[in-house]
């Protein structure tokens, strides 16, 4: 009988000694996105990002590192990495809305409506609760309408109806309504 209680305090202290090696290296991923955050936060985003890369290669399923990736090339102005990088967040962790959304963002500040909406959809689709695409995507619909009421003038001029729909529209941009880049991290950072 004490064999069987040696082998089972040795089986619970085992378990014990790997749950706390477990939570010691979260704490460690923690700790080091906490670092790169700070990094980025003091204007060191280029270093940020190197960090980033180094840890995305030992750790490829978390979310949260990727997500920061991708704000940090947004920020600054590296669209088209940006974009690379939400895409292949998307293709990874596709239940997460934020990524489609600063898609949305990015797409739209390219003029890329369509892909814009798309994405927005698809971020309601997964989390219909999430305000801020509900929001992205009527600002989106808002260009989309002032694009169309523009054309519409241009081929007719004479249709008195069209400035004054222009006019509401451009009123309702002017009030601030850009869509906004999500840099918050996604609530469920990472998927092992």
């Amino acid at each position: 009988m004490n064999k069987y209680i040696y082998l089972l305090n040795a089986i619970i202290a085992r378990s014990l000694l790997v749950a706390a090696v477990s939570l010691l290296a979260t704490a460690a991923h923690a700790d080091e996105l906490k670092d790169i955050s700070q990094l980025a936060d003091q204007g060191q985003s280029a270093t940020a990002i190197e960090r980033l890369n180094t840890y995305i290669i030992a750790n490829p399923k978390n979310a949260q590192a990727m997500f920061m990736k991708g704000v940090l090339l947004a920020e600054q102005g590296r669209r088209d990495e940006a974009i690379r990088t939400f895409t292949e967040i998307t293709e990874k962790f596709p239940k997460s809305p934020e990524p489609y959304n600063n898609l949305a963002v990015l797409y739209a500040d390219q003029g890329q409506f369509d892909k814009a909406r798309k994405s927005l959809e698809t971020a309601i689709k997964n989390h219909p609760n999430y305000a801020t695409a509900h929001e992205n995507l009527g600002d989106i619909y808002a260009r989309m309408a002032s694009e169309a009421y523009d054309k519409a003038r241009h081929l007719d001029n004479s249709n008195p109806r069209l400035e004054g729909k222009l006019s509401t529209i451009k009123e309702v941009l002017r009030a601030g309504n850009k869509t906004s880049l999500n840099t918050k991290q996604p609530a469920k950072a990472v998927v092992k």
